[in-house]
């Protein structure tokens, strides 16, 4: 008798502590939240002295720089950094307590020092540094951080989380930095080492652009819309907690020292000599010229019902797939279509255009939920007409250095597709975070650029098509089963079973497909 009344006082317990956690649900109440938008009265910064002729020079069209190259990325970021005058406004789902991490936040610290106000908006749920740490960064009287749909309780967070795991599942996935309102990079790149080719375990076949003209207003307008809504909390309102000038100095000096011990490394060094490094030396850097917009999620996405798609980015995608005639040529690294997505797909076979997808294998993703339920609709994609390939889980997979194609990653290590750019009939091309999964449709928000100009265009299937049959496996049905098919030297080679894919990986796919979790991946 006393252990089952014992076993009920436990059971009240728990009962209650989950009561009180779910009370804890919901964005913070009482948030300060002062609005601020994108510096006008830019003209006179360097930047706008470089920029605005070129822009001048293209009326109406906006300029794009490929940065498909790891190192050309990271460059492009510390070279703005370095140039900003009068504000930074930066945007990431990711940012890692890394080496690349680290040099970036100090270099935000280097331009807040020349009087640069430095907007920082983060994913609460995918930033590494701690409250500690951005509270430190926050302290400086010219830099704001702001956390996106944060945790409301912060310790333990993990409990915070599951309290509110409905609201907390759904994530900001954008990615931007603007500097001086000139100039911006959009991608699919978040802020760490494997993003730009510095991990030695693990790197990312990625891409960037660098835009400037017309769209970056519309990218400091999307900055402006997220930072200002409900759900961007100030950090210093989240944490409560004060930082004193001691406290302040002394993550300042960790940082200026990462700085210095990095700045001597080879990875350094490389960085020093990539090709945007010598072309903005040599002041040659290229841009190609057209009609661009930014499409987006609104940030309501992520407070409100999957079914209301008058906030979703999907459909506006959807706008062009519906007008492709010739080629829909799609690279995705988490790719789950879904019964809709491949009759969208068979739609445009039907029509009569060639439909290509390049997507992780399973050797190469690190989403195993992911590739589980994508391997579902293979056989349906493939009998609709669609080209299905599978990146291999090498460094050189999608290795390029010209502009325009996807740069594969270059630091040791396996490799992994994390590139989202589609292009539609060779004419138009999208570049940003967004996957063709159902997180993406549904749950996180996401950003992009659409670029109307063909020049542009045509060189993502152009360049990563000329060695696709080398870089990845490309799935065929045979009867009713599947094959991979690459070649190897000279030699086509075949294998009927997932390529690469150890024994571990493989019992994992396996046993995740059985469950019901597609709607969350």
């Amino acid at each position: 008798m006393q252990r089952n009344y014992q076993r009920s006082i436990k059971c009240a317990g728990i009962l209650l502590a989950i009561v009180s956690l779910a009370a804890c649900g919901g964005l913070p109440k009482g948030a300060e939240h002062t609005a601020s938008t994108a510096m006008k009265g830019n003209k006179g910064t360097s930047l706008a002295v470089v920029v605005r002729p070129r822009v001048a020079a293209h009326p109406g069209q906006s300029g794009l720089h490929s940065l498909a190259d790891a190192h050309d990325a990271i460059a492009a970021r510390l070279v703005l950094a370095d140039a900003a005058q009068r504000s930074l406004d930066v945007q990431y789902f990711i940012w890692n307590k890394d080496l690349v991490g680290k040099v970036l936040l100090e270099r935000l610290l280097r331009a807040a020092d020349r009087g640069v106000r430095v907007r920082l908006l983060l994913d609460d749920l995918g930033t590494m540094p701690s409250d500690a740490v951005l509270l430190a960064i926050d302290s400086h009287p010219n830099i704001e951080v702001r956390m996106f749909n944060p945790a409301t309780l912060r310790s333990p967070r993990l409990l915070g989380i599951v309290a509110d795991i409905g609201r907390l599942n759904k994530r900001m996935h954008n990615k931007s930095f603007t500097v001086d309102g000139q100039v911006s990079i959009v991608g699919g790149r978040n802020i760490g080492d494997e993003y730009f080719g510095a991990n030695e375990a693990m790197n990312y076949a990625d891409l960037d652009v660098a835009v400037i003209g017309p769209v970056v207003k519309e990218v400091s307008d999307q900055f402006d819309l997220y930072w200002n809504h409900p759900a961007s909390i100030p950090i210093a309102t989240l944490s409560r907690q004060n930082t004193t000038p001691e406290e302040f100095a002394a993550k300042r000096a960790a940082l200026v020292a990462h700085r210095e011990t990095a700045g001597q490394s080879e990875y350094a060094e490389s960085v020093r000599d990539s090709e945007f490094a010598r072309q903005l030396r040599s002041r040659n850097i290229s841009f190609s010229w057209g009609r661009a917009t930014i499409v987006n999620d609104q940030p309501d996405k992520v407070l409100t019902s999957a079914a209301k798609t008058e906030t979703h980015l999907a459909p506006q995608l959807g706008q062009v797939v519906d007008k492709t005639k010739r080629e829909l040529f799609l690279v995705s690294p988490y790719f789950i279509p879904g019964k809709q997505g491949v009759e969208l797909l068979a739609k445009v076979r039907q029509r009569g255009a060639r439909v290509v997808v390049i997507t992780n294998s399973l050797a190469s993703t690190d989403g195993v939920p992911v590739h589980s339920k994508y391997k579902l609709y293979r056989k349906a994609l493939l009998q609709a007409g669609v080209e299905l390939y599978e990146l291999k889980p090498t460094t050189g997979a999608l290795h390029e250095r010209r502009s325009g194609g996807l740069r594969g990653p270059t630091g040791s290590g396996s490799a992994g597709l994390h590139a989202k750019t589609f292009a539609f009939d060779r004419r138009i091309c999208f570049v940003g975070s967004y996957n063709l999964d159902p997180r993406s449709s549904k749950l996180n928000t996401e950003m992009g650029v659409l670029f109307d100009c063909p020049g542009f265009a045509k060189r993502l299937p152009e360049k990563t098509g000329r060695d696709i049959d080398r870089n990845a496996y490309r799935v065929e049905l045979v009867g009713n089963r599947l094959e991979w098919v690459t070649r190897e030297g000279n030699k086509q080679v075949r294998f009927n079973s997932e390529p690469e894919a150890g024994l571990v990986k493989r019992i994992q796919v396996t046993v995740l497909s059985w469950l019901p979790i597609e709607g969350l991946l």
